[in-house]
């Protein structure tokens, strides 16, 4: 448990921390606390964006999707900041285990929107030859005479 407190804090095994580091954990939520309000803007994302995405389907839905889906972002991001703070959560945005997810998140939308809809039209495409007999085998044997 102590591990996952100072992970959480934003320590590592056997770093000290200095003057100015423990004025501002003293004047910082409790662990309790930060978990709590965490779960809590989590769950409010999630909401949301469950909420969005029901609204879209309502006529002149799309805006209400646009508002309701940013907010449970938003909140969903921010609930992070309760664990690690903002600051230290900015710097490890970029480490290399999370600099793809980061990316993807502050990448403009109108690509990855288009990347979406490429793999949904192979998903439908890859579905409706399903239904003709031995047509996936054939398609796999062509891809994979191609690439080798």
């Amino acid at each position: 448990m102590d591990k996952l407190r100072s992970m959480i804090g934003g320590r590592e095994d056997g770093e000290e921390s200095g003057l100015t580091a423990q004025v501002l954990d003293a004047s910082t939520l409790s662990y309790s606390t930060r978990v709590k309000w965490f779960v809590i803007c989590f769950a409010a994302g999630i909401l949301c964006s469950i909420m969005a995405t029901a609204l879209l389907f309502l006529p002149n839905g799309t805006k209400l999707f646009a508002v309701f889906y940013t907010l449970g972002n938003l909140a969903a991001l921010s609930s992070t900041c309760f664990l690690m703070g903002p600051l230290k959560q900015l710097k490890r945005m970029f480490e290399p285990t999370r600099l793809i997810a980061t990316l993807v998140m502050l990448w403009n939308k109108k690509p990855l929107a288009i990347i979406f809809c490429i793999l949904q039209f192979l998903a439908m495409t890859w579905y409706s030859i399903s239904y003709i007999p031995f047509a996936r085998d054939a398609v796999m044997k062509v891809f994979t005479s191609c690439l080798s």
